[in-house]
């Protein structure tokens, strides 16, 4: 009965500390089940699970092993010492926030001053009359970037095996959180706020876990485009600047932008509707749909709607930057394609010139805007994940 309880309480003791790990960390297998519940009952109920385990061996230790073969003994303590590898590399090694780290140093430059190349990639964001750019392949490996944009907090964030980025507002029922990085849930990023330990899913900002579950953050609208893009129509927008402390991080993603980094996690699927294919996904209400990025790079324009919701999704000539409007102007809805140069707009109905900024520039619609409707890239995998009743969108002439 004793070697019973003591074959139990090792394994309590060896599968709390892996599998509160593993259910969060993107091992083999590990990100393929809905088991979020058990990840988080696992950290939170963890110091009890530690504690009744060891009572158990102690229990069953008692009288025994002073009894014991020497080999036995020597087999225990080695069990002993593994258990305390795996403590130290499960506790202090392999959680999230001690592998990526927040930015020790954030220093922003103006266009004039920036002496990188402008043909990457950002998140720009854009409040209360202040602009800045933040680079993917730095953000990617921080995660989130807490900063201030238009004298409030804001919570920059990026998911790199998901593709996704998002900007939230870091405040829950108007009290400023603070939040670390914890793991991920189906390969998406997952934060843990300070004050409650809730877990909240990075893609859509909801708490999955833990007392808050079901709350969500309020997202900050931001774009996802070419830095040069994003420079002409915000010209005065401050960038951010790589932190040095962090050289060889930023290095292991080069070529991100591109989706022709070597890690299998981040990593490009080429042709269409694959698990890591660029899709470009819209939310209206309870609508969601999904357009292949190589459609959108072929045609550059594509007009379709949603219920009620007319729209376009019109990609830049530098093909980074992609665009997501509303086609409703003036009580009538336009079909819209690229004009001669490339550059430019023109609906059908008016013949009207329109920027990339949804503004008319001339025609009978001059000075009319585009309703931008907010849009995402990311990986196919990651949006019908967290999109279960999403549409696929098929080329249709029009």
């Amino acid at each position: 009965m004793k070697k019973l309880l003591l074959a139990l309480g090792l394994l309590m003791l060896f599968a709390a500390e892996i599998l509160k790990v593993y259910l969060i960390m993107p091992f083999p297998g590990s990100q393929q089940s809905n088991s979020i519940g058990i990840a988080y009952s696992l950290q939170e109920y963890i110091l009890y699970i530690r504690i009744i385990a060891i009572l158990i061996i102690i229990y069953s230790l008692s009288g025994r092993f002073g009894k014991w073969k020497g080999w036995q003994k020597v087999l225990f303590i080695l069990l002993a010492l593994l258990y305390c590898g795996i403590f130290y590399v499960t506790n202090f090694k392999f959680l999230a926030d001690k592998i990526f780290h927040q930015p020790r140093i954030k220093d922003f430059a103006t266009a004039a001053a920036y002496k990188d190349s402008t043909d990457r990639l950002v998140i720009g964001v854009e409040l209360n009359g202040q602009a800045k750019a933040y680079p993917i392949e730095i953000i990617g490996y921080h995660h989130q970037v807490r900063d201030t944009l238009g004298g409030k907090p804001i919570m920059v964030t990026y998911c790199t095996v998901c593709r996704t980025g998002r900007v939230f507002s870091p405040f829950i029922d108007n009290k400023y959180e603070e939040f670390r990085l914890v793991g991920m849930d189906h390969f998406n990023a997952m934060f843990e706020d300070k004050t409650t330990k809730s877990w909240w899913r990075q893609s859509t900002g909801e708490a999955i876990a833990g007392p808050l579950k079901g709350k969500m953050l309020d997202e900050i609208p931001s774009s996802q485009m070419g830095l040069k893009s994003w420079l002409e129509k915000y010209p005065s927008s401050l960038i951010l600047q790589p932190d040095s402390n962090y050289k060889r991080a930023y290095a292991g993603l080069k070529n991100y932008d591109k989706g022709t980094i070597e890690g299998s996690l981040e990593k490009r699927d080429s042709a269409s509707w694959q698990f890591k294919s660029w899709v470009v996904g819209v939310v209206n209400k309870t609508n969601s749909k999904a357009y292949d990025w190589n459609e959108l790079v072929e045609h550059t324009v594509i007009n379709d709607s949603l219920p009620n919701l007319p729209l376009v999704v019109a990609l830049e000539a530098d093909t980074l930057s992609f665009h997501t409007w509303s086609r409703a102007v003036n009580n009538q809805t336009l079909l819209f394609s690229k004009d001669s140069s490339g550059l430019y707009l023109r609906d059908a109905q008016t013949n009207s010139k329109w920027n990339f900024s949804g503004v008319c520039i001339e025609g009978i619609l001059k000075d009319q805007k585009l309703l931008p409707i907010h849009a995402y890239q990311e990986f196919w995998h990651s949006w019908r994940t967290f999109h279960p009743a999403t549409e696929k969108y098929v080329w249709a002439k029009h």
